[in-house]
């Protein structure tokens, strides 16, 4: 690592007695007793408060203290999810007498975890934090849930430590003299606002999320897609930007040839091309593992690290000092939508509209509306508890060989090509978590699209959440996400998936939103095209196949715990290794996990000091 900064998280106790530890360089935050924050700057710390309320946000957060101070009344009478209605990504901390909330974010960018006994509980943003409280291990079942499923609420409040548990999605942690709670905040499904009609709530919550993030420190942005590209111009009319293009010539995209021609219309715009090299592909510099940070879950980006830090290279290259910089993740998420959302029309027994969306993505696919419908039609004729039935019951029989996971049947959680990997042990443990997670559930969705949507989400934060300390570690570099911001995900998501989704436009929703704003040049708006990076992937899976082989091989951890076993994996780098299709995004995941525990285990990382004496209890 070229920069070592720590990695960021927040932590708390609430009991009946008192607590001997605190985090370790943990600075205490203003006002909430047993309340600690390390390695956040001193001004992404915040608190005001009176005798009766108090009120915290760590984070990127777009209010003013004023704004804050305002907002003390809603902590008194504990209207929490209005405290979560400012742009930005940030943590909430309030206090209403002797109760206590801890609210994160939708898309798990600010995660929040906690673990009880008798005496309290301590809660905190890393869940590895509060398994160092007594090593505990990890949750072998949570970890291969994530490698299964890939959606974080399958199960929903196990955290991959054993005992330590997990706030889901749109819930808070409420502390109190009764005890530790966890309570839903956002609603399960948004009332449905008509595309046009939304358009300017869209427009103008990316404008506040852009702006909350500018300040006095330098600016970059990634010039890429629809969506960095959004994001740049919006920051571009605050000030100056450095926009920087990934350009590997073995891409061959269009992203460079627009992102000039953006640059060259856009004023504010300095535009900087990041050519690719032999070792900017995926699955780079995995045989040294001590060159990337640690982080608290495994970590999608560090398959893609070599590319990302040839992007911040060139960012620090070209800014004064380190300074924020605009990504457009999650932009697909919120701003589209998948053909999933026919299974929804199917169930609302909207068949015209079925038939017509069918039709049309047929086209698209060079297939016949016949095989779209019949694709989805299993999945909307069960609901979530039942598909989760159904899949369990999938589990307990033998692995299935390997197809695309496109031409199998659509279903409410899919079944990753990582499940077929597992020994039968690990998929029977499996099967009786997701029975039990279906015999508990109560508040699910009653559409596909809004529970898919959610969990993308949750998913991508997690991610983008690793790949901020990426870009802190090394560079102290500001990684800014606006598309996952909660007032961004409120304003996009309202808008139907049959809307977002709708096949014969492109981003129809980002179209509407900036159409004639002046933000985004014409020719932007009309682009029809996206850049992929599976060129990259096949290189790296051929050039680093030794090394991955080693990985998931006889030494693997995954291997240990019976997550992996030797020849499926074989199979798949070979047929990598070939040219030929292979579960690029199986691979992906269980790469990541393995990098993560192999960290996990030779970190030398100091969580918790001891204190002088028994601190008194909240």
């Amino acid at each position: 690592m070229r920069r070592g900064a720590p990695m960021r998280w927040s932590a708390g106790w609430y009991g009946t007695a008192g607590h001997d530890r605190r985090p370790a360089g943990g600075r205490a935050v203003p006002g909430l007793d047993g309340t600690w924050t390390c390695g956040w700057p001193a001004g992404r710390v915040r608190a005001v408060g009176d005798s009766r309320a108090t009120l915290a946000v760590i984070g990127e957060c777009g209010a003013d203290d004023a704004q804050l101070r305002d907002a003390l009344p809603l902590v008194r009478v504990r209207r929490w999810r209005a405290l979560t209605r400012w742009p930005g990504s940030y943590l909430i901390l309030a206090r209403s007498g002797e109760t206590m909330a801890v609210i994160g974010d939708l898309a798990g960018q600010h995660p929040v975890y906690y673990r009880t006994d008798a005496a309290g509980t301590w809660w905190a943003t890393a869940a590895s934090a509060l398994a160092a409280l007594d090593g505990a291990p990890v949750d072998v079942t949570a970890l291969a849930a994530h490698l299964a499923f890939g959606q974080p609420d399958v199960l929903a409040d196990r955290s991959l430590f054993r005992d330590v548990r997990r706030v889901p999605g749109g819930h808070l942690l409420l502390l109190g003299p009764d005890g530790a709670a966890v309570e839903r905040y956002e609603p399960v499904s948004y009332p449905q606002v008509d595309l046009r009609e939304q358009a300017p709530v869209v427009r103008a919550a990316l404008a506040e999320a852009v702006a909350a993030r500018i300040d006095d420190r330098p600016v970059s942005a990634d010039l890429a897609g629809l969506d960095s590209t959004t994001l740049a111009c919006l920051a571009a009319q605050r000030g100056p930007v450095a926009a920087v293009t990934f350009a590997d010539e073995r891409l061959r995209d269009d992203d460079l040839a627009f992102a000039v021609r953006t640059a060259a219309t856009v004023p504010g715009l300095a535009h900087h091309t990041v050519p690719g090299a032999p070792g900017t592909v995926y699955y780079a510099g995995l045989d040294d593992l001590s060159g990337l940070p640690v982080t608290d879950a495994p970590n999608a980006y560090v398959v893609t690290a070599s590319i990302k830090r040839a992007v911040l290279d060139t960012v620090a290259a070209h800014t004064p000092g380190p300074g924020v910089h605009f990504t457009g993740a999650a932009g697909d998420a919120v701003l589209s939508a998948p053909s999933s959302y026919l299974a929804d029309l199917l169930r609302e027994r909207r068949h015209r509209r079925a038939l017509q969306d069918s039709l049309a993505h047929a086209r698209l696919r060079h297939s016949s509306a016949f095989h779209v419908l019949g694709r989805v039609r299993p999945a909307s004729k069960v609901d979530l508890a039942g598909a989760w039935w159904q899949t369990a019951a999938e589990l307990r029989g033998p692995a299935r060989d390997w197809i695309p996971q496109a031409q199998r049947p659509l279903t409410w959680t899919p079944l990753l090509a990582s499940a077929d990997w597992m020994t039968h042990g690990a998929r029977r443990m499996l099967s009786a978590a997701l029975d039990e997670a279906a015999g508990a559930l109560t508040d699910a969705p009653a559409r596909l699209s809004n529970w898919s949507d959610r969990q993308d989400l949750a998913r991508l934060g997690a991610d983008t959440a690793g790949w901020r300390t990426l870009a802190l570690a090394e560079l102290g570099i500001e990684l800014a996400a606006p598309f996952l911001d909660n007032e961004v995900i409120r304003a996009c998501l309202a808008v139907p998936a049959d809307e977002r989704g709708a096949p014969g436009q492109y981003k129809p929703l980002l179209d509407a939103a900036f159409t004639g704003s002046s933000v985004l040049p014409g020719f932007v708006l009309a682009r029809t095209t996206k850049g992929g990076f599976n060129a990259l992937a096949y290189a790296g899976l051929r050039d680093n196949a030794p090394v991955l082989r080693e990985l998931l091989g006889p030494s693997s951890q995954l291997a240990a715990l019976g997550l992996v076993t030797e020849q499926p994996v074989a199979d798949a780098l070979a047929r990598a290794a070939a040219g030929q299709p292979t579960a690029q995004g199986a691979l992906h995941l269980v790469v990541a996990a393995e990098v993560w525990l192999r960290q996990h285990a030779a970190a030398a990382v100091t969580w918790w000091e001891e204190v002088s004496g028994r601190v008194a209890a909240a």
